[in-house]
């Protein structure tokens, strides 16, 4: 086995909002990729907008920057489970990783999930404290619970070796020791050289390549992105593509490119170590192998943790379809969920007895309102139906998925907080106060526990609570769960919606829609302040008489509609309504449209 020296691979892991993209921001900037009068926006790595909004990283993506003539390649990873199969992908391309954590939060849920992964892939850790500048920060004991972490986890003795680094990402310093201040990123750059080893090839091992991701370029077509393990590749050479079953397909390379900062740039040949992108290869799917034409030797798959929760997608029907989208037919329906299926690993589709219906299965119900989302900006128009829970058969016996979940509140939320987890089936398995007025509690609860839940809990908590869940295993069915208490508020038939027909109906429960918006039979309009569903007629107009004018009396007191977000609309619908998502609009209807067939 023989190293090059001159290159290291490295990830960022942590749990979501610990300050990843901005550290990795702050390395940028230091390795002197940037001019000093360049405009770079905040967060440089977030590329996608709803990266930018949700403040979160959905996609893992790679930069690289060179320090002291060694080429550092680093990768960004998602702090979210529901993610996961970026960060299960993005460690097969590396050698060391740097675990990120908050000095004030500590270690979280996801901090153990993706640790867990690296600790699996034995790669070598850094521990970086991070935002120590936080009034409520306290890095020695964050710094224990982490080495409890790991103790849990069953690191290596080696592992266990890690070195500490203490920074403050928006400022771009870190230290070794809390009380001295940091003055740059110089002691990181050179903990990463001194610790994190040099990538490892077989010199007469012929060429061996990983896809780990897959993107599109419009110009030279479908890129696969992935790690060099020996040999080394050139532009217009003749490759073979060893596929999962066995069977191996001949291709050309016709593009090859290395990362240089946040650019990729065109190069004539790479080698063992190298993070690169290939074009020129159509037929090859994530974790499949790009080896020597003459003698193809394939590199072990990637496995993936399977997918826990599944929803229907199922083309636009309804009444007002077509008017905002430019996609509503089924098949670009189909297309867009083959595509999205060929790109992220962490996503299954299925077909169904309907042609314009299909199964979208993932890790967890963000991932696939992410999904939804995205579809909504590209011009999409589809229907979804409730997000279910995927059960497995052992044994004559259902089982279901569970979740490990870690709720952080202030202490006077506790009521609120474990009387609604306890009807939810969630069985309390550890409860810390740290005496800073914030209680943690952590439930095993069943994944359909869940569902709908998100919402509630930041009312209970006046939005003060921190909610994360991390997938923990397969367990008995654990019971019935009762979902939404109260019924909805149907349509019974189309047109406007009138002020004085809301004025009327207010007080029969919480209104979803505003005067003047068009509404059709078996749009739910409102949520019943009773168990039951009730059709109500909510264009109705106030008639002229002959005594006075339709305007007469006095003027409607409307309280403003409660509207709702994509998460917030999902966690709300039952297994016999459906929510109609456009580029433009968000409603919730039953199945079946007409009354007499609802009821």
């Amino acid at each position: 086995m023989q190293q090059r020296e001159n290159v290291r691979n490295i990830a960022i892991i942590a749990h979501v909002d610990h300050g990843k993209t901005t550290l990795v921001d702050a390395m940028l900037w230091q390795s002197g990729l940037f001019r000093q009068n360049e405009s770079v926006p905040e967060r440089i790595m977030d590329s996608i907008d709803l990266e930018r909004e949700k403040g979160i990283t959905i996609m893992a993506k790679n930069t690289a920057i060179t320090y002291r003539g060694v080429h550092i390649n680093i990768v960004d990873t998602p702090g979210h489970a529901d993610f996961g199969s970026e960060v299960e992908r993005t460690l097969t391309l590396v050698d060391g990783v740097l675990l990120l954590v908050d000095a004030a939060e500590g270690p979280l849920p996801q901090t153990r999930f993706v640790l867990k992964k690296a600790l699996e892939a034995s790669l070598p850790p850094i521990v970086v404290i991070n935002k120590i500048d936080r009034s409520d920060a306290r890095p020695a004991e964050v710094l224990d619970e982490v080495y409890d972490l790991f103790i849990d986890l069953e690191a290596t003795e080696d592992q266990l070796e890690f070195p500490v680094l203490y920074t403050n990402a928006r400022t771009g310093t870190a230290t070794l020791k809390v009380a001295e201040p940091g003055r740059s990123l110089e002691p990181l750059f050179e903990t990463i050289l001194a610790t994190v080893p040099a990538p490892r090839f077989e010199p007469d091992a012929g060429l061996q390549f990983r896809g780990a991701m897959l993107d599109w370029d419009d110009y030279v077509g479908r890129l696969v992105i992935g790690r060099i393990f020996n040999g080394r590749v050139r532009q217009a050479e003749r490759v073979a593509v060893v596929h999962r079953d066995g069977s191996v397909e001949f291709a050309k390379v016709t593009v090859l490119y290395g990362y240089e900062g946040l650019k990729r740039v065109e190069i004539a040949e790479a080698s063992a170590g190298d993070l690169v992108a290939i074009a020129g290869i159509e037929s090859i799917e994530i974790g499949e192998t790009v080896a020597d034409a003459e003698t193809p030797v394939a590199l072990p798959l990637i496995r993936i943790d399977e997918p826990t929760v599944s929803m229907l997608f199922s083309a636009n029907v309804s009444p007002l379809a077509g008017k905002e989208g430019r996609f509503v037919t089924s098949p670009q329906l189909r297309e867009r969920l083959m595509k999205e299926k060929r790109i992220n690993v962490g996503i299954r589709v299925e077909e169904t007895d309907s042609p314009d219906t299909f199964r979208v299965s993932g890790r967890g119900e963000l991932q696939l309102a992410i999904l939804i989302e995205m579809m909504r900006r590209e011009g999409f128009e589809l229907e979804v139906g409730k997000p279910t829970i995927i059960t497995r058969t052992e044994g004559g016996q259902t089982l279901e998925p569970m979740e490990y979940l870690v709720i952080d509140i202030p202490e006077e939320h506790i009521g609120a907080v474990t009387q609604k987890i306890g009807p939810r089936r969630g069985a309390m398995a550890k409860m810390v106060n740290h005496g800073t007025g914030r209680v943690r509690l952590e439930y095993r609860i069943p994944a359909r526990g869940l569902i709908g839940y998100r919402t509630e809990f930041l009312t209970d908590t006046r939005g003060t609570g921190l909610l994360n869940h991390l997938f923990d295993g397969w367990d008995a069915w654990q019971g019935e769960i009762a979902h939404r208490q109260s019924g909805a508020l149907v349509a019974d038939r189309s047109g406007r919606t009138t002020a004085y027909a809301i004025d009327n109906l207010q007080a029969r429960g919480v209104m979803f829609v505003g005067p003047g918006l068009e509404v059709y039979e078996g749009m739910i309009i409102g949520e019943n302040a009773r168990d039951s569903d009730m059709d109500v007629n909510i264009t109705k107009e106030k008639k002229l008489t002959n005594m006075r004018a339709s305007t007469a009396d006095e003027a409607a007191k409307l309280t403003p509609p409660r509207s709702m977000n994509l998460e917030q609309c999902l966690e709300w619908i039952r297994e016999d309504e459906l929510l109609e998502v456009t580029p433009k609009s968000l409603r919730l209807r039953k199945r079946g449209m007409r009354g007499r067939r609802r009821f």
